[in-house]
């Protein structure tokens, strides 16, 4: 029964659904990764210093660490997105994500990555939506992965997007703050 709740509080909306990279769903998830920043935003709104470093679960990153790695994870996905664009089938480079939070910049003031996140998304946001449908079949390889559609990138990353919002907004409501 723990080890179930734990896994709820890891994927408060479940995990990424393969299925849901589908073009008649795109449109729902442009739109999810388009108010990424103003959703994220509005999930940490009034939260001081200690409450930005509480983790979101036992053993989990804090909402402050979780915020920069939205960022970090974006910012690559971004990258990414623009390779698949202008290769045939890059292989992208992973990062290691859990060392990339414990590095300092996961420790600055959360307005950074919030800021930069609105500018990216914006970016991100006007490249998705002026691309016609056949460029939802280019990709690239993931090492680990391997071919990813930028359908599948743009679910995935919709996904991502809302999963950790409820990362921090199940922590809210569960602290009562």
């Amino acid at each position: 029964m723990i080890q179930t709740i734990q896994q709820d509080l890891r994927y408060p909306i479940g995990d990424f659904d393969k299925a849901t990279a589908d073009s008649a769903l795109r449109p729902n998830h442009l739109e999810v990764i388009r108010q990424l920043p103003k959703n994220l935003v509005a999930a940490v709104h009034g939260f001081a210093d200690a409450q930005l470093d509480t983790p979101y679960r036992g053993g989990g990153w804090t909402v402050r660490q979780l915020v920069h790695h939205v960022a970090d994870s974006h910012a690559n996905a971004y990258v990414r997105v623009k390779l698949a664009l202008t290769e045939d089938w890059p292989t992208i480079k992973p990062y290691e994500e859990a060392e990339w939070a414990k590095l300092a910049d996961s420790q600055l003031p959360i307005p950074v990555s919030l800021d930069l996140l609105t500018a990216l998304h914006i970016r991100l946001s006007a490249l998705l939506d002026s691309l016609p449908d056949e460029a939802f079949e280019r990709g690239y390889t993931h090492p680990a992965l391997g071919r990813q559609t930028l359908e599948q990138v743009v679910a995935m990353y919709a996904w991502h997007s809302r999963h950790h919002t409820a990362h921090i907004t199940s922590l809210r409501t569960r602290m009562g703050w």
